[in-house]
């Protein structure tokens, strides 16, 4: 496994990353939102992106998430834990809780903006299990505090 991390709002640096490069890439879709830290932290080699850019510069609506996978695929990255602090209207959920999904909704009406597919390439992909049980697990164990389906299933 070869691990890219998506930090969002909240994560624009990983604490503990030794910098061993940073990469810069250009992609068919332009360019992500940062360069990429390769880096180690606690033996492991893995992959950082800031996902709003060094600073918190670009707007969620802005972020160019295709050349951000592209840029960490090019990389040779082979999963990807996006992580974001994002708050929640559920009182059962306080401030500074780990929540790790296992489904989710697009609500955006954007799909068409953050797939790969199009122009004369025609795919159906099936989006029942969107999120990949290979990190799932380990995200849940890891995490000091969770309250995700996957938890309560014991996985």
């Amino acid at each position: 496994m070869k691990l890219g991390i998506i930090g969002g709002s909240g994560l624009e640096k990983l604490e503990g990353l030794e910098c061993r490069r940073i990469h810069t890439a250009d992609t068919p879709f332009g360019k992500p939102s940062d360069g990429i830290v390769e880096g180690v932290i606690g033996g492991a080699t893995l992959y950082f992106l800031p996902r709003h850019g060094r600073g918190h510069t670009i707007l969620p609506s802005e972020i160019n998430h295709r050349a951000n996978i592209y840029a960490l695929k090019q990389l040779g990255v082979t999963h990807i834990l996006s992580i974001s602090a994002v708050g929640s209207l559920q009182e059962q959920y306080a401030p500074r809780d780990i929540v790790v999904i296992d489904q989710f909704y697009d609500r955006t009406k954007q799909s068409a903006a953050h797939t790969f597919f199009g122009g004369g390439i025609v795919a159906h992909l099936a989006f029942a299990n969107p999120v990949c049980p290979e990190l799932l697990s380990p995200a849940v164990h890891a995490a000091p505090i969770c309250r995700s389906k996957a938890d309560w299933d014991g996985h």
